[in-house]
């Protein structure tokens, strides 16, 4: 498992990049308000998961609940990385 701090930066990296992309998306695409939607999915997705890292559930093992974090991570980004797909 790697350190909080560079998962946090991962994290922010990726929803950079995915900021950037929907951001593109509401510029160049005909789909305004649904390239809008993505924005502020996409920041509140990273807000959640930046929050999930500095808060662990209690009771449960961190490298399952890190484990379970990543998971969960890489399920939501693809799922907006879909929907941009459709631009």
């Amino acid at each position: 498992m790697a350190n909080k701090k560079s998962l946090k930066q991962t994290i922010n990296l990726i929803c950079e990049e995915l900021f950037a992309e929907c951001m593109a998306a509401s510029l160049y695409g005909q789909n305004r308000d649904s390239a809008e939607a993505l924005i502020f999915s996409t920041l509140k997705m990273q807000d959640d998961f930046i929050s999930r890292i500095s808060h662990p559930e209690p009771g449960m093992p961190a490298k399952v609940y890190y484990k379970k974090l990543r998971e969960d991570f890489a399920t939501h980004a693809s799922e907006i990385m879909d929907h941009l797909k459709h631009f």
